[in-house]
């Protein structure tokens, strides 16, 4: 991670155990991806330092049927995937109240398939408002990745929806257009 700092990059992880989680953190990692183990110490410590927080909710839906495949050869892993999974909203909205950076991704291309980023954003929803669920998708997360908001110049990256998101949230789910490099 230090080395990657060096060279002007960041560091992300994918990562759930509580162990994992509060070693990257303590490392100096940038970002942690879903998270679920985060515990109150590594929360503090993750708003202290702005690491961000890609809690991927759609996946970790996944958590209980993820638990059921692996029962019967590894019953305590399957334990803690399900305690994990009853407790990460409690966790997530105590990262959020925390103050730590939460942006929405999906881990796509396993086993949650691409283009379920509006459902993200409605999930993220159960963590904080419209707007905080918004933002996680569009402009805090472009201004944690270093990328132009809406300004002269900026690419022309935009979703139309029918209906406003900031009062109907699951608008989310079906944009009408999508505009991507002004395309």
């Amino acid at each position: 991670i230090d080395r990657a700092h060096e060279l002007g990059a960041r560091v992300t992880a994918h990562c759930f155990g509580e162990a994992s989680v509060a070693q990257l953190v303590g490392a100096g990692i940038d970002c942690i991806e879903h998270g679920t183990g985060i515990s109150p110490e590594v929360i503090e410590e993750m708003a202290r330092r702005q690491v961000g927080l890609v809690p991927t909710l759609v996946n970790i839906a996944n958590f209980p049927a993820i638990a059921d495949a692996g029962e019967a050869r590894f019953p305590r892993y399957a334990r803690h995937m399900r305690e994990l999974h009853a407790h990460h909203l409690e966790r997530l909205r105590s990262a959020r109240e925390a103050g730590v950076p939460i942006y929405a991704g999906t881990d796509a291309g396993g086993t949650v398939h691409h283009g379920r980023i509006g459902e993200e954003i409605v999930a993220l929803g159960e963590l904080g408002d419209a707007r905080f669920a918004l933002g996680a998708g569009s402009w805090r997360a472009r201004r944690w990745l270093g990328r132009p908001g809406l300004e002269i110049g900026a690419p022309a990256d935009l979703l139309v929806f029918d209906a406003d998101p900031s009062r109907e949230l699951a608008v989310c789910r079906r944009p009408g257009i999508v505009v991507l490099g002004g395309r």
